[in-house]
């Protein structure tokens, strides 16, 4: 799945590819993406992001595409004080508002498990969503994460894969567990400060694990997605299946290239 977008002076790519392990064991992609704009006047926003169903559960493929078009959903309802906490910088208004919005989406997961008559886990999904103001003016940008993935920050040719990062993770024995919808409600919030020439990533572990651990994919990436030249959707879906051994997940990202300042 490939898509795209441009909105002034934002460029947008997205795509989502079957892993080989999946191939391999004819198995659906477990990864969705999102691409969508939502509100209108001075609160219009781009929501982007990623959800990656857990491997474990039979109908996490169905959980993620449902995760990312009802998140898209409950985020519009609230796009006008959403937009406002984004542009103001108010972290504990837009960490209440994104609460609010995965909480409603963990619900509706639940309504759809009981419509399908199957438990609710066997939907589970991770969730990681950019929340971008359309205003040239407003330079910040709201990330909400529940579960693993990464996102990155591609500035002066350097990656910091560290993005929202929360202390999850950091201790010296590794949790193969993750949160996940629709058993977990509360996302991680963060504001990130964006400037002319970034290009922020949004993407599942089958992207953020190789570009934060091996350094020919960071290279490989750097180039291919530098503020100089935006691939196409094509080039740009290929980029992504960049292959990297031993890494046979799913792989999903969408790609924000910051504009110049106006």
């Amino acid at each position: 799945m490939v898509d795209g977008a441009e909105h002034g002076a934002l460029t947008v790519r997205a795509a989502s590819v079957r892993g080989d392990s999946h191939r391999y064991q004819a198995e659906p992609r477990q990864d969705s993406v999102c691409v969508t704009r939502i509100g209108s006047g001075e609160s219009e926003l781009l929501v982007l992001g990623v959800a990656d169903g857990v491997g474990s559960a039979p109908l996490s493929h169905v959980g993620s595409q449902k995760a990312c078009a009802l998140a898209a959903g409950a985020l519009d309802r609230v796009a006008g004080p959403l937009a406002a906490a984004v542009a103001e910088s108010d972290l504990p208004g837009f960490t209440a508002l994104a609460r609010q919005a995965v909480a409603e989406v963990a619900t509706l997961l639940r309504h759809e498990a009981e419509r399908y008559g199957r438990q609710p886990s066997e939907f589970a999904t991770t969730l990681r969503l950019l929340v971008v103001p359309l205003d040239p003016e407003v330079r910040v940008r709201g990330l909400l994460t529940l579960g693993d993935g990464g996102t990155a920050l591609l500035r002066e040719g350097r990656w910091d894969t560290a993005l929202g990062a929360t202390e999850e993770g950091d201790g010296a024995v590794i949790d193969t567990r993750t949160p996940a919808l629709p058993t977990t409600r509360e996302p991680v919030a963060t504001l990130i400060s964006a400037r002319p020439g970034d290009v922020l990533v949004v993407c599942t572990d089958g992207l953020s694990t190789p570009l934060a651990g091996d350094q020919d994919t960071a290279r490989f990436l750097a180039r291919a997605w530098s503020p100089e030249r935006v691939p196409g959707p094509a080039d740009f879906l290929w980029q992504l299946q960049y292959r990297v051994k031993s890494y046979d997940d799913d792989r999903s990202a969408v790609v924000l290239w910051e504009g110049p300042a106006r």
